[in-house]
């Protein structure tokens, strides 16, 4: 079992969120991992591999003396690349304004556009390199990024190309997600319906064409799009064969969950306002339901999301950053973990299930990331610690022994 792996992680405890072990994060006590061509090889009980231990000679073998390994973890939703910052606009809710009111003061979405406009390819890929960083000491090892913050062609492509740069300076796995519809842009002031067409006929396959884009994405709210303009660019996605997601239900209740299930959409986010008729929608397509518990923790909302509703119907609760410039300035999907639990009441069980198995469905990845499986990808974190519940329960303390990606131990 163990003789063709290239290195072996002993005396382990393994989260394995694998569905088919029974006990709570599917945890494995006592046991042996190996690695090979960066795909996990095989995972036993140390008693077996202690049997082939004596044919292991060129093997590389790494004694955890006990530490827990979980799957990497899985930031599903951010805005990581963009230029500028809107602290002001921070101060601004602090005294009252709404974020309603500071969007259509010109501010928000807008503002963030402005300034990424400015920036070319390099200043793009350098601002966004801290942010990364900082994720993945936490030990991310797969992210998804939004374009969004460009709004015209030139500068939506840039930010793609950038998360695209990143996923080849650094160990980690980025999925990309094209947010051409996240707001109308100055040029097609209260022409909504034309600003959809370019996307649809223009955008989307300007970046399929460059193979920049995983996935689409549409803010559907009042002060963004509509259900039907947020159809048309679902219909496009689906023409073109990208993933779906949808910012949904965030501020007010569009029903745009139900809408992005009928598109079999990989995730529905935010959800604040989310019904029951889209959970059962969702429930019936398998689409995640992702929280973002950031963006309400810093608009200070006080309409929680359907918490229990989710789980009476069984939809896969992703938990993620939401890292954006004016509304969830974190990056720490670690503390976005804690706030899922005090905030929406998650268990950390299933909080951790938020950040490696339903995040990864979430991207169309459950195949192979999110969890310790044989034949997953060998992403995954050796923690200092003694119980999974550590990782949402404390924060501001990093307690990773080792990052492994691909195989490779590696940092940020």
């Amino acid at each position: 079992m163990f003789e063709t792996c290239e290195k072996i992680w002993i005396n382990a405890q393994l989260a394995s969120f694998d569905p088919t072990h029974a006990p709570a994060y599917g945890l494995l006590p006592r046991h042996a991992l190996g690695i090979k061509h960066g795909l996990i090889q095989c995972m036993a009980p140390m008693p077996m591999f202690e049997k082939e231990h004596s044919n292991l000679n060129s093997t590389e073998i790494v004694d955890t003396q006990g530490a827990l390994i979980t799957p990497g973890l899985i930031d599903c939703h951010t805005h990581l690349i963009h230029a500028g910052n809107r602290a002001q606009e921070f101060e601004q809710r602090l005294l009252g304004a709404s974020y309603e009111q500071i969007a259509q003061q010109g501010g928000g979405i807008l503002s963030t556009v402005y300034a990424t406009r400015k920036a070319c390819f390099e200043q793009l890929v350098e601002l966004a390199i801290p942010r990364l960083k900082a994720l993945m000491a936490e030990g991310v090892t797969t992210i998804e990024i939004k374009s969004g913050y460009g709004l015209d062609l030139d500068s939506e492509l840039n930010m793609l190309r950038a998360a695209r740069e990143l996923a080849k300076r650094f160990p980690v796995r980025i999925s990309t997600t094209l947010l051409g519809a996240h707001a109308l842009p100055p040029e097609y002031k209260n022409r909504a319906d034309a600003y959809i067409d370019w996307v649809c006929k223009a955008l989307i396959p300007a970046a399929v064409a460059e193979k920049l884009s995983d996935a689409v994405d549409v803010f559907c709210e009042h002060i963004a799009f509509s259900p039907a303009q947020t159809e048309r660019v679902l219909q496009a996605a689906q023409a073109y064969g990208l993933g779906i997601h949808v910012h949904a239900e965030q501020l007010s209740n569009q029903h745009a969950s139900a809408l992005a299930a009928r598109y079999q959409a990989w995730s529905a986010d935010h959800l604040e306002w989310l019904d029951e008729e889209g959970v059962h929608a969702m429930a019936e397509s398998g689409t995640v339901a992702t929280l973002l518990p950031a963006a309400f923790y810093f608009l200070r909302e006080t309409k929680l999301p359907p918490i229990e509703l989710l789980r009476r119907y069984q939809v896969p609760m992703a938990v993620a950053t939401d890292f954006n410039p004016g509304t969830a300035p974190l990056a720490s999907l670690r503390l976005a973990m804690s706030m899922a639990c005090t905030l929406f009441r998650l268990t950390p069980e299933e909080a951790l299930l938020g950040v490696t198995r339903h995040a990864a469905q979430a991207l169309g990845l459950q195949d192979q990331n999110g969890q310790l499986r044989e034949g997953f990808a060998a992403d995954f974190i050796v923690w200092d610690i003694q119980h999974p519940a550590e990782l949402a329960y404390q924060v501001g303390i990093n307690p990773i022994k080792q990052r492994v990606f691909a195989g490779a131990i590696s940092h940020a």
